[in-house]
């Protein structure tokens, strides 16, 4: 989930749901955006090895569990806070994890003031509190930063009481112009983000 469209919600909720697939998991996509982008995604690439289903609508977080089955993950692909604040809500009620794509930027780091505050608001709508995670996404060359992929942006999210995965999402055409088209997550950075999301929920 992010404030604003155009941060890669969409590409990393559709590989992560491959990732998973790979990894033996058996994984429910769910398209939270009314623009139905990892849908048509799905549909352009001939079908995806898991269901996906659109629920753009503002009670997903009592609706999911119909669609579950014996389904071992639930990928949420939630619209931007700012257009579809009660869809993004609703998602974040039933997820257990919440993770926000952001490209390291000074504009996309200012923006992530107001993230906490709608993470707050939901938290104290759960039964049980969400943990949550930043996603770097779009990260430069290593030769391009001081201490690897952008450091600084990771230094100064977690100075504003962020926590930043390990794994980093690179800028590469890979994954920009994959929309549409069938995925393979196979050593791909995005094998390492689900692998770190599966350590994430066995610790808890």
């Amino acid at each position: 989930m992010n404030l604003k469209p155009g941060v890669g919600k969409t590409t990393s909720a559709v590989w992560l749901a491959h990732a998973l697939h790979e990894s033996g998991l058996s994984p429910l996509l769910v398209d939270g955006d009314p623009a139905s982008s990892a849908l048509r995604w799905s549909e352009l690439a001939g079908g995806f090895p898991f269901p996906v289903i659109a629920l753009p609508v503002g009670d997903v977080h009592r609706r999911v569990n119909d669609f579950l089955g014996n389904r071992q993950a639930v990928v949420l692909d939630a619209p931007q806070l700012e257009d579809h604040p009660r869809i993004t809500r609703s998602i974040m009620r039933y997820a257990g994890e919440w993770i926000v794509p952001v490209t390291p930027a000074p504009i996309e780091l200012d923006r992530m003031a107001p993230i906490r505050g709608e993470m707050a608001d939901v938290q104290s709508l759960r039964a049980e509190p969400a943990r949550s995670a930043v996603l770097l996404n779009r990260t430069n060359r290593p030769d391009a930063t001081r201490t690897g992929p952008d450091a600084d942006a990771r230094e100064a999210l977690t100075e504003r009481g962020f926590e930043v995965l390990d794994t980093h999402i690179a800028r590469l055409d890979l994954y920009a112009q994959s929309f549409g088209n069938p995925v393979q997550a196979k050593g791909s950075a995005y094998m390492d983000f689900a692998e770190e999301l599966i350590k994430r929920q066995d610790e808890v």
